[in-house]
C-alpha cells in the first residue's frame, strides 16, 4: 500500500475514534443531566472499553 494511502487510512481511523469519543461524552452528559444511573454506568463502561 502506498504511503499516502496508509496516512489517509490512519487519519480516517483517528477521526472515527474522535467522533465516537465525542458522541460518548455527549451521551454521558445527557444521561447525567437526566439522572439515568443505569445509562451512565453503561456509557462509562463503553468509554473504558473503547480505550
Amino acid at each position: 500500500m502506498s504511503q499516502n494511502r496508509l496516512q489517509s487510512v490512519s487519519k480516517a481511523r483517528e477521526a472515527h475514534r474522535a467522533n465516537i469519543q465525542r458522541s460518548l461524552e455527549h451521551r454521558l452528559e445527557v444521561a447525567r443531566a437526566k439522572g439515568d444511573e443505569q445509562l451512565i454506568r453503561q456509557l462509562e463502561a463503553e468509554m473504558r472499553d473503547s480505550y
